[in-house]
């Protein structure tokens, strides 16, 4: 079966720089590369060619393969990342950061990433170029399935723009997301996440004509209260048999 943009499809891969492994879906792969993440869940990604949810020069590449298809794919800068861009490259006071800067270190600057690419004097030169950008990609990859169901597309585009599990019911056009507890304190969820993802059900996904999402708080177990624990405490110390003396 061939796909074609606009199929849902589910992907393994592997992504290298200079030969180094970035990105993976293989748990091996990253433990080896030494990049293994215990918060990610290693497995196949569900995505839609032509839906931006891969870099260009990949989710080219796949259009017109074989479901089950392995292959490796080099990837110029302006189909993955980008050249560099010099401009991004900025300087500011040492006295601005909240700790010592030191070269490699992360930093957030209105909403912007980058990282710290050189401290001189009183002053740190800030690189916001994405890490990868002016670099030639090569990916591996494996188109594992074409996903037809379209609650496997709906938790696919949840997988990929919150990374949370949701319960999802689908009836009569009516689709429900069971909101996992405190998500609204997810930033990732209360940024642009929940409105991309709601516009591409809509846009990518027949059938869908309203979406209900539904939180749901469970009451807590009481907690055993000090006093009945004492009290069952007593009751198992009055069951055990008397030990016998003689004299």
């Amino acid at each position: 079966m061939v796909v074609n943009e606009g199929s849902f499809i589910k992907l393994r891969f592997t992504g290298l720089s200079d030969g180094s492994v970035f990105d993976t879906t293989e748990a091996d792969k990253a433990t080896e590369a030494g990049i293994f993440n215990e918060k990610k869940e290693y497995k196949p990604i569900v995505v839609r060619l032509g839906g931006m949810h891969i870099i260009p020069g990949l989710d080219e590449a796949l259009v017109g393969k074989e479901v089950g298809e392995k292959g490796t794919v080099e990837i110029p800068p302006e189909k993955a990342y980008g050249p560099r861009d010099e401009s991004l490259m900025r300087s500011a006071p040492v006295k601005n950061f909240g700790e010592k800067p030191q070269v490699g270190m992360r930093i957030t600057s209105d909403g912007e990433e980058g990282i710290v690419a050189g401290v001189v004097g009183k002053r740190a030169v800030v690189d916001f170029n994405h890490v990868l950008a002016g670099k030639t990609l090569t990916y591996e990859y494996e188109i594992e399935a074409v996903v037809e169901s379209p609650e496997e597309q709906v938790q696919g585009l949840i997988d990929l723009y919150t990374g949370r599990e949701m319960d999802i019911e689908l009836t009569d056009g009516v689709l429900t997301l069971i909101l996992p507890p405190g998500i609204n304190y997810d930033k990732r969820w209360g940024g642009m996440a929940r409105g991309i993802l709601m516009h591409q059900i809509f846009e990518f996904i027949n059938g869908i004509d309203e979406i209900v999402l539904k939180e749901s708080y469970k009451r807590p177990a009481a907690p055993v209260e000090a006093e009945e624990a004492e009290e069952i405490e007593e009751a198992d110390e009055s069951s055990e048999p008397e030990e016998s003396s003689e004299e």
